[in-house]
C-alpha cells in the first residue's frame, strides 16, 4: 500500500479534483451539495481566533529547567526537590501593547511566560523583562492598556493619550524610565532578563513560608538596540526577534538563563519603606540578595506556530503545592483575568490543547471538570461527574491551606493606592543617578528617547512630561525639555504626521512602533 497522503475533505473522504467545484452546466451557479468547497470555505472563515488583548505578538520555544542548588529549605514543590532534576518547559516571549502584526523591536516591555510541566501539574511563571510595572492598582489596567493602543477616533497611536495617562499616574515613573532607556528595545528575546515582578509565597515542607520574587538572568548578556536602530528594524525586519530566536535554536545555539530567588519574611516586609505588594518597586538586592537555584535552557522549536504558540495559555493561577500567590492586588486580579481570557479566546477546555495539557501529572483526577465545547480527551468516560465515594481517590494531606499563615482582618473599603510622595520617585532617581551613570550614554539615551516620543504630544502634555522627569532628576528634566523644544515637531517634515483628537496635525516619528 502506498505511503502517499490522499487529498480529502475534513471527514477523510478522498477528493478527485482539489480545485474543482460542482455547478450546473459549464458556467452555471454552484451547488450547495459541494461539501468539498463548503468544507474549505466554512473552515477558512473561522480559522482565526481572537487576538490576545495584550501580548498579541510573540514567539515560543520548548526547553527544560534544571535544579542547580538545593532550595528545599524554602520551597516544597516537587520539581525543585533534587539537584540535577529536569522539568520540561515551554516559553512564550512577546511584546505587550502592539497588535499581532506589530514590530518585534517596538519600545515596549517584553512578556516572558514560562510553563513548567511538573509531576504535580503545570506551573506557570508569567514574567516580564522589567522588574517593575506601570500600575499597582488593578482597576487602572484596562485604562492604561487602552492608552497604549489606538485612538478610538483616528485609529492611530496617540502620544497625547500615552503621556496624558502616564503624567496623571506617576507611580509608573520607575517603569517608564526603564522603558525609555535602551532596555526598552532589547536585541530580540535571547538577550534580556526575566522578572516575576509580583511577590509570591514559597512554603517548605515544615509549613514555613516566605515572600519571594524570581529572577531569570540572561547567560548571553544584555544586548539592546538604540532608538533609531529599533525604528529602522521595525520597517526593514519587523519579525527580527522571531527569526533570531528560531534560527538560534535551529542551529544549536541554545539560549539559557540562570534562575535566582529573592526572599523576605513577613517581619522584614513590615519594615520596608514601601509595601511588599507594590508592583512599582524593586527589592534592594543589598538587603535581599539573589540566591541561585536553577538553569533554564531553550533547545527545541515548535513544529506549528498556531498550535503551540498562538494557543499557549499561561496564568499565575496555574500553580503547584509549595508556591502560592501573595496579596499583591494586581496579581490577585490576574489570577482571575488570565484564565477568563483563555476561556474566551480558546474555549473552556483550553487545558486539553496539547501545549497546555498537564501531561506530566498522570495521576491527576478532576471528575467535576467535564463537558463544554471542544471536549476531546474522552471526558473521563463512564466515571462519575462528581467526587464519588465508590471511586478510590487519594487526597494529599501534605498540601496545606494558607490558614496558618497570613491573617487578614478589617472592614471592606475601596482603596486607591495613590502616589504618596518622594518614595515613588526614589527608585527611579537611583536608576538614573546610580545605575545609568555607570553605563556610558544611557542617561542621554533616556532623555533622547523620551523627547522623541513626547515631541508628538500637545505642548501642555509635553510640559507635564518634563515636570514628571524633573522629579526624577533635574538634569533629566532639563535634557528632555531642551530636546523636545529643539525638535518642534509641528514644523518638521521629517516626522510621520497624524491627526490628534482635536483635529490638528501633530507628529511622532515612532508612533507606529510602540
Amino acid at each position: 500500500m502506498s505511503n502517499k497522503k490522499v487529498f480529502s475533505t475534513s471527514e477523510g473522504c478522498p477528493v478527485s479534483e482539489p480545485f474543482a467545484t460542482q455547478r450546473i452546466g459549464q458556467d452555471g451557479p454552484l451547488l450547495l451539495q459541494d461539501f468539498s468547497l463548503i468544507d474549505s470555505l466554512a473552515h477558512f472563515d473561522r480559522e482565526r481566533i481572537p487576538e490576545r488583548v495584550v501580548h498579541a505578538k510573540g514567539s515560543g520555544a520548548y526547553g527544560y529547567f534544571e535544579v542547580t542548588d538545593d532550595i528545599s529549605d524554602m520551597c516544597s514543590a516537587a520539581f525543585l526537590n533534587q539537584v540535577g532534576k529536569k522539568t520540561k518547559t515551554f516559553v512564550r516571549f512577546s511584546t505587550v501593547g502592539g497588535e499581532k502584526g506589530s514590530a518585534d523591536t517596538a519600545r515596549d516591555p517584553r512578556g516572558f511566560a514560562v510553563k513548567f510541566y511538573t509531576e504535580e501539574g503545570n506551573y506557570d511563571l508569567v514574567m516580564n523583562n522589567t522588574p517593575v510595572f506601570f500600575i499597582r492598582d488593578p482597576s487602572k489596567f484596562p485604562h492604561f492598556i487602552h492608552t497604549q493602543k489606538r485612538n478610538p477616533e483616528t485609529n492611530l497611536k496617540d502620544p497625547d493619550m500615552f503621556w496624558d495617562y502616564l503624567t496623571s499616574n506617576q507611580e509608573a515613573i520607575h517603569q517608564v524610565c526603564i522603558l525609555f532607556s535602551d532596555r526598552g528595545t532589547p536585541y530580540g528575546y535571547r538577550f534580556m532578563h526575566g522578572y516575576s515582578g509580583h511577590t509570591y509565597k514559597w512554603t517548605n515542607a515544615k509549613g514555613e513560608w516566605r515572600y519571594v520574587q524570581i529572577h531569570f538572568k540572561c547567560d548571553q548578556g544584555i544586548k539592546t538596540f538604540n532608538n533609531e536602530q529599533a525604528g529602522d528594524l521595525a520597517g526593514s525586519d519587523p519579525d527580527f526577534a522571531q527569526h533570531d530566536l528560531f534560527n538560534a535554536i535551529k542551529k544549536g545555539d541554545n539560549p539559557s538563563w540562570t534562575v535566582y530567588v529573592q526572599s523576605m519574611t513577613q517581619e522584614e516586609a513590615a519594615k520596608l519603606p514601601f509595601s511588599v505588594f507594590d508592583l512599582t518597586k524593586v527589592w534592594p538586592q543589598s538587603q535581599f540578595p539573589l540566591r541561585r537555584f536553577g538553569k533554564f535552557v531553550l533547545n527545541e522549536n515548535p513544529q506549528n506556530y498556531f498550535a503551540e504558540v498562538e494557543q499557549a495559555a499561561f496564568s499565575p493561577s496555574h500553580t503547584v503545592p509549595g508556591i502560592e500567590a501573595s496579596a499583591d492586588p494586581v496579581l490577585q486580579s490576574r489570577l482571575f483575568s488570565y484564565p477568563d481570557t483563555h476561556r474566551h479566546r480558546l474555549g473552556v477546555n483550553y487545558n486539553q490543547i496539547p501545549v497546555n495539557c498537564p501531561f506530566a501529572a498522570r495521576s491527576a483526577y478532576a471528575p467535576h471538570i467535564r463537558d463544554g465545547a471542544m471536549q476531546v480527551n474522552g471526558n473521563l468516560g463512564s466515571a462519575p461527574n462528581y467526587l464519588a465515594t465508590n471511586v478510590p481517590v487519594e487526597v494529599r494531606s501534605d498540601v496545606k491551606l494558607q490558614a496558618h499563615q497570613e491573617v487578614w482582618t478589617g472592614p471592606a473599603f475601596a482603596k486607591h493606592w495613590k502616589v504618596v510622595g518622594p518614595i515613588d520617585f526614589q527608585q527611579a532617581t537611583d536608576l538614573y543617578a546610580k545605575v545609568m551613570s555607570k553605563q556610558p550614554g544611557q542617561q542621554k539615551a533616556l532623555a533622547h528617547n523620551v523627547a522623541v516620543h513626547a515631541s508628538g504630544a500637545k505642548r501642555d502634555i509635553q510640559d507635564r512630561v518634563i515636570d514628571m522627569f524633573t522629579k526624577v532628576h533635574p538634569n533629566l528634566g532639563a535634557d528632555i525639555k531642551k530636546e523636545i523644544y529643539q525638535l518642534d515637531p509641528r514644523d518638521s517634515d521629517k516626522n510621520v504626521q497624524l491627526f490628534n483628537k482635536n483635529g490638528k496635525v501633530s507628529a511622532c516619528p515612532f508612533h507606529s512602533k510602540l
